[in-house]
C-alpha cells in the first residue's frame, strides 16, 4: 500500500481543525456564514474519506464510512438545500470526534 493515504488522513485532521475554529466563532445554526464554512470542510472531509485506503478503515466498523460517501453526495448535489443547520451541528458533535480519533490511529499506526 503506497504511503499517499497519510495526506488525506492530515487533510481529514485538517477540515475537522478548520471546524472547530468555525465552531468557537459562534453559533452555525444562527450564522449563515459559519454554516456555509461548516458544510464546506464537512464536503471537504467526506471527500477525502473516499480516498482512504478500504483495508485501512477496515479496522474501525464504528465509522460509518460508507454514509460520510452518502453526506458528501448530498452535499455536492443538493442544491436545494435540504441539510438544516441542527443536522449539521449534529453531525459535527456526535460524528467527527470518533472520525478524527480514528485517523488520528491511522496515522500512529
Amino acid at each position: 500500500m503506497s504511503e499517499a493515504w497519510r495526506a488525506y488522513a492530515q487533510h481529514i485532521l485538517d477540515a475537522v481543525e478548520k471546524i472547530r475554529r468555525i465552531q468557537r466563532r459562534g453559533d452555525l445554526t444562527q450564522d449563515e456564514v459559519l454554516y456555509d464554512a461548516t458544510l464546506r470542510n464537512l464536503q471537504t472531509l467526506s471527500e477525502t474519506t473516499q480516498r482512504l485506503p478500504d483495508e485501512l478503515k477496515k479496522p474501525y466498523p464504528i465509522i460509518p464510512w460508507q454514509q460520510i460517501s452518502g453526506f458528501r453526495n448530498i452535499l455536492v448535489h443538493n442544491y436545494l438545500g435540504d441539510i438544516d443547520a441542527q443536522t449539521v451541528q449534529a453531525i459535527v458533535q456526535q460524528h467527527l470526534p470518533p472520525l478524527e480519533a480514528a485517523v488520528r490511529s491511522m496515522l500512529a499506526s
